[in-house]
């Protein structure tokens, strides 16, 4: 299981493929987590937004993890899992969290309450039931989602919690970054992808990264070049990203990474489950335009 240590660099956030007629496609699952294996990262996330969570159901939930952990096995490596069970309703979530870890998650990654928009006191509980199931807790902040923000006592009272090894940090704000670092609370992961190098300026541990199942390498090269104190040439790297991660997020998340990804022959479809739905024309001719500069061979 993962621990507050192993909550640094860069963690990515899968892609769930789907066949035409909108089935689970194990086939291209394995075939594009093999790519991201050729990279390294520090663990992989399944079931989360990028995953597409509100349309995928538990059982195939159970099929990724499970699928996943057996290709890891065979090829030796020791990269974590972390499966997405988070949900806006209390029980479900620890259910959920309940039946991850009987299938050997490394961690959960729980999303802060969404639609209900909870008080404060109200997330706490959440949270605090959750992580008494026993397997370690990645809390989840994304309000442009939820409709609802973490204050910072919330933030703090919540990594307090025993099991709670970390925050994946997907708001627009770096005041949550700065001043949890600051205080010692606890590691937090970049999930707003633009916002990567800054947050890391600010504290964060690493990075939780959808645009990383693209270009992986450019990823990890910025974190390591700010690691290893070399600010600036990570800054530079960093730029020479920015032009595609604002083309990953100009239509819903992850529609655009998975044209690419079909783009590159990793799935065989770029397939998403309504009410999500393909690219417009539009961002096609532009992604068709940008990606010889970034696409992975």
């Amino acid at each position: 299981m993962m621990e507050r240590q192993d909550m640094q660099g860069i963690f990515v956030p899968l892609i769930t493929p789907f066949s035409l007629d909108g089935e689970l496609d194990l086939a291209s699952y394995r075939n594009y987590v093999s790519n991201l294996l050729s990279h390294d990262i520090q663990g992989l996330v399944i079931n989360g937004t990028t995953g597409e969570a509100p349309t995928v159901q538990w059982e195939e939930v159970m099929q990724l993890t499970k699928s996943t952990q057996e290709f890891l096995k065979n090829k030796k490596l020791g990269v974590p899992v972390v499966v997405g069970t988070g949900t806006n309703d209390t029980a479900s979530s620890v259910q959920r969290t309940e039946m991850a870890a009987e299938i050997g998650a490394d961690a959960v990654l729980v999303v802060v309450p969404y639609y209900s928009k909870p008080s404060q006191q109200g997330i706490i509980e959440h949270f605090r039931r959750i992580a008494q199931v026993g397997v370690p807790v990645i809390a989840y902040e994304i309000p442009s989602r939820t409709g609802v923000s973490l204050s910072m006592d919330t933030a703090r009272r919540i990594l307090d919690m025993n099991g709670v090894i970390g925050i994946k940090d997907s708001s627009d704000r770096l005041e949550l970054v700065s001043e949890l670092a600051r205080s010692g609370s606890g590691p937090v992961l970049c999930g707003d992808d633009l916002q990567f190098h800054a947050k890391l300026s600010q504290g964060a541990s690493g990075g939780m990264l959808a645009s990383a199942n693209v270009n992986t390498q450019a990823f990890i090269d910025v974190y390591h070049l700010f690691r290893s104190g070399d600010v600036i040439a990570a800054q530079h790297s960093f730029d020479r990203v920015t032009p595609l991660i604002r083309k990953l997020f100009q239509e819903s998340n992850p529609a655009p990474l998975k044209w690419i990804l079909a783009r590159q022959g990793l799935i065989a479809s770029d397939q998403l489950r309504l009410p999500m739905t393909s690219i417009s024309i539009e961002l096609e001719v532009e992604l068709e335009q940008l990606l010889p500069s970034f696409i992975q061979s």
